[in-house]
């Protein structure tokens, strides 16, 4: 078991009604908010006209239209000077895990005087970051819960992960009614993406019989609970396991005393959501049993089989190739059971830029030194075989 330092700051207030919290939750916090979000849909669902009625004592800015796979030139080049011109105390991200990943790189960029990008991209260490809260509208991210974000800078094609202490959230303020109205599309990607940050942290070594076990219950409440919103969106106790169970997929917590795996489905889906702007949990799930058969040998078996079993219940004394080949299957499956698009060519990618992709997360993703380590051609490889 390996050596780890963890701490997560972050409040959580869950549950319905949590939102009518927010004012003694930001009144410690300053008085002058930047309010950011994306489309129209915390409009159109009344959430913004309460969070503007409950907010009447500050000094509100708003920054709207972040896009999903948020736009470092768009979004938070503009988030960082409004936090400047108007000596914002704290900023309130009101949406899902891109609002919130925009807000985070805007809240460390409006304390540095330097180019933002110099912080996203680890040339310089944030010194400081404005406080952050947030109301989250979807579950997937995990990022109410956790250091991190990811920014996409379209110029360069590159979508990079930011992660520092300084970006938990102060407070983070989940209900799930507010997910009621999600799409089905992305309440779909949403638990791809979750399920995803699971697996990132259960393919690894070595690991313990705990971890495998948090694993393995969150994937199972993941799978057993997406049916039931498809099925019922307003089916509140779903909607409520689904949300605590991304906000902790990505949390670290799943995965303390573990081997780094290098989340390496990540990585190469950075590039397929960077240079084609797709939805990111689709990508996943489209990447995920591709990436699993391409790894898959006598190194790496034993760790499917624990997956397949623990998961899927198949039967332990089937040879160790046999249950891992179903477990890949099985993964696939419910993937595409859940309507997911399964191949890059239903989202719009064909086979014109992978060697470009594929020489991109060589070079920018450092997964020759994951726990499956992959070459540029084994990343080829890996995108021909999702096509």
């Amino acid at each position: 078991m390996k050596n780890f330092s963890y701490c997560t700051p972050t409040r959580l207030l869950f549950g319905k009604g949590v939102v009518e919290k927010l004012p003694e939750v930001m009144r410690p916090l300053g008085k002058r908010i930047l309010m950011t979000y994306g489309g129209g849909s915390i409009k159109r669902s009344g959430l913004y006209d309460q969070v503007k009625t409950l907010l009447k004592e500050f000094e509100v800015y708003e920054l709207p239209g972040i896009e999903p796979n948020p736009k470092y030139t768009q979004s938070v080049v503009p988030g960082v000077k409004m936090c400047k011109e108007h000596h914002i105390d704290v900023i309130l991200a009101v949406g899902g895990g891109s609002v919130l990943d925009c807000s985070k790189a805007i809240a460390a960029g409006a304390c540095y005087d330097g180019e933002p990008w110099d912080l996203i991209s680890y040339q310089v260490k944030a010194q400081a970051a404005l406080p952050i809260v947030d109301i989250m509208t979807l579950a997937a991210t995990g990022s109410e819960y956790d250091a991190g974000g990811v920014i996409s800078r379209t110029e360069t094609n590159d979508k990079v992960g930011y992660i520092d202490p300084l970006l938990y959230p102060v407070c983070s303020l989940l209900d799930p009614e507010l997910t009621f109205s999600i799409p089905p599309k992305h309440t779909r990607a949403g638990i791809a993406d979750a399920m995803n940050h699971v697996m990132e942290q259960f393919f690894a070594e070595p690991n313990t019989i705990l971890n495998d076990g948090m694993c393995i219950a969150a994937l199972k409440s993941l799978m057993f609970n997406a049916p039931k919103v498809m099925a019922d969106p307003n089916d509140y106790t779903a909607r409520a396991e689904i949300f605590y169970t991304c906000t902790l997929a990505c949390n670290g917590i799943f995965c303390n005393g573990n081997g780094r795996s290098g989340w390496p489905m990540h990585g190469i889906e950075h590039a397929l959501s960077a240079y084609y702007d797709i939805t990111h949990g689709e990508g996943l799930a489209i990447i995920t049993p591709r990436w699993m058969r391409h790894i898959l040998n006598e190194k790496t078996v034993g760790r499917f089989v624990t997956y397949g079993t623990g998961l899927f219940g198949i039967d332990a004394n089937l040879p160790a190739m046999e249950i891992a080949e179903q477990a890949i299957q099985k993964t696939y499956d419910f993937f595409k059971g859940l309507g997911i698009p399964m191949t890059l060519r239903e989202v719009g990618i064909d086979e014109k830029r992978l060697g470009e992709m594929a020489h991109h997360i060589a070079v920018n993703e450092g997964l020759d030194e994951a726990w499956a380590p992959l070459t540029e051609q084994d990343i080829l490889e890996i995108l021909q075989a999702s096509l």
